[in-house]
């Protein structure tokens, strides 16, 4: 935006300076033009008036001398015609050219007055021709035409237009100076907003005070805006936190109710005789259990979420081996091998505490949810260049191509799983960790089947 204004700017300056300039260079040009065409009338009526006498004598040799010294002194060609056009005499020696001054010469013939002609230019190299009538009782007898050269006017000429092109050039200059740091000011709230909404989502997202815009110069009406947004972003931060503090709370309060609920359900087993009630009692459980595990998990996510950006340093490989051999145990129950293969070269992570086991948890757990016996399920991990990457990857039954965007939606389940035990949280929270890490995450369905969920992390400096 600032580009634009600048450029904006720009050109309206260069439109006033030249705007204003190109008419005054022709306002000089004009000018200049006209004193030489009114010194040169003033000389040739002159001339004319002189010629009266000589002309109705047929004594123009009278002339000759004064037209002469006239040429040496001021370089000015002058010829005088008669009532036919025809020159009867010439300040300068040789054949005078005709066809340069039959056009001037017709009109004094006509009794019409000279004129200055088309606007003197520094590149123009015609001379200046003029002629003036020779009235003798009202009668045109002939006619004296001035022939001057226009290099001392145009070269004049040329040295004002630089002088004039010069100060424009300071003066758009002088204009640029001014007009650009008012553009910055101006522009100063747009840019403090810009960045204030860039990063407003990562500190909310993070669980951290978004950094205000507050007073940072420019425009009443601008300044008014960043306030605006600093009341706004300071809402949507307190709506946030007031949210994850009631998921955590409620997950809190109902932990007890629901504990003393499972518990007064395993006191009724084996006292309960009736089939149908004996199948109630278990299916009660089965929801019971369900519930608890919801609750753990909207913790963790309420965890997550609450993490900020208070981050950790844990040793990638470390954690990895951990994990793979806890959930060995789980694999092995399920006739499910588990495969490592690792190579960070001691590379480390920063994520929030904990976050990097919570994140392989659930990514192993759903695995082996969804790993027939017989299979295995892979964890790589890998260094390319300042980032690290870590995935899982099982041979279960996988997702459809449109459902891989939807699978880190929160308490979303495929159709095809609704009658395998879980909740839908557990990718929602693993995106959560990965983004408050600075990381990103992708599911693909790689050849052979099954489901691959890579994720990738900055080297811990």
């Amino acid at each position: 935006m600032r580009v634009r204004l600048q450029g904006i700017v720009v050109t309206l300056v260069a439109l006033l300076v030249f705007g204003l300039g190109i008419p005054l260079a022709l306002s000089i040009a004009g000018s200049l033009q006209q004193k030489l065409f009114l010194d040169r009338l003033t000389d040739t009526s002159r001339f004319a008036s002189l010629a009266q006498r000589p002309l109705l004598d047929n004594h123009l040799g009278l002339l000759e001398p004064e037209l002469r010294r006239y040429t040496e002194v001021y370089g000015v060609k002058v010829v005088v015609v008669n009532q036919d056009g025809d020159p009867v005499l010439s300040s300068v020696s040789g054949a005078v050219d005709r066809a340069a001054i039959q056009v001037p010469v017709n009109e004094a013939l006509a009794a019409r007055p000279p004129e200055a002609g088309p606007l003197l230019m520094p590149w123009a190299t015609k001379p200046l021709v003029l002629a003036e009538p020779i009235l003798i009782d009202g009668e045109v007898r002939g006619a004296v035409v001035t022939e001057s050269a226009t290099d001392h006017v145009r070269t004049q000429l040329m040295w004002q237009w630089l002088l004039l092109a010069a100060c424009a050039l300071v003066a758009f200059g002088l204009a640029l100076l001014v007009a650009l740091p008012v553009v910055r000011w101006t522009l100063r709230p747009v840019r403090r907003l810009d960045e204030a909404t860039g990063a407003l989502v990562a500190s909310v997202v993070s669980g951290r005070e978004a950094e205000p815009v507050g007073e940072s110069g420019g425009p009443p009406e601008l300044r008014q805006l960043g306030r605006s947004f600093d009341r706004m972003a300071a809402s949507v931060s307190e709506a946030l936190a007031a949210q994850r503090a009631f998921v955590a709370d409620a997950s809190h309060q109902l932990r007890n109710p629901l504990t003393a609920l499972k518990i007064r359900l395993g006191n009724l087993d084996g006292q309960v005789t009736d089939e149908t009630a004996a199948a109630d009692l278990e299916a009660a459980q089965v929801d019971a259990k369900r519930l608890n595990q919801i609750l753990d998990e909207l913790l963790s996510m309420a965890r997550a979420e609450a993490a900020g950006g208070e981050l950790v340093s844990e040793d990638l490989a470390e954690v990895i081996a951990d994990r793979v051999a806890d959930w060995s145990v789980v694999g092995a129950a399920r006739e499910v091998s588990l495969e490592s293969n690792v190579d960070v070269n001691g590379a480390r992570v920063l994520v929030p505490p904990r976050g990097l086991e919570v994140v392989l948890d659930a990514l192993l757990d759903n695995a082996l949810k969804f790993s027939p016996s017989g299979t295995s399920v892979e964890v790589a991990a890998s260094v390319v260049e300042d980032r690290v990457k870590v995935s899982v990857r099982d041979h279960g039954p996988g997702l459809r191509e449109d459902e891989l965007e939807r699978a880190v939606d929160r308490f979303w389940r495929s159709t095809a799983h609704q009658n395998v035990p879980g909740s839908g949280l557990g990718l929602a929270i693993v995106t959560e960790i990965v983004r408050h890490s600075g990381g990103e995450i992708r599911l693909s369905l790689p050849d052979g089947g099954g489901l691959r969920v890579a994720m990738d992390f900055p080297v811990a400096g």
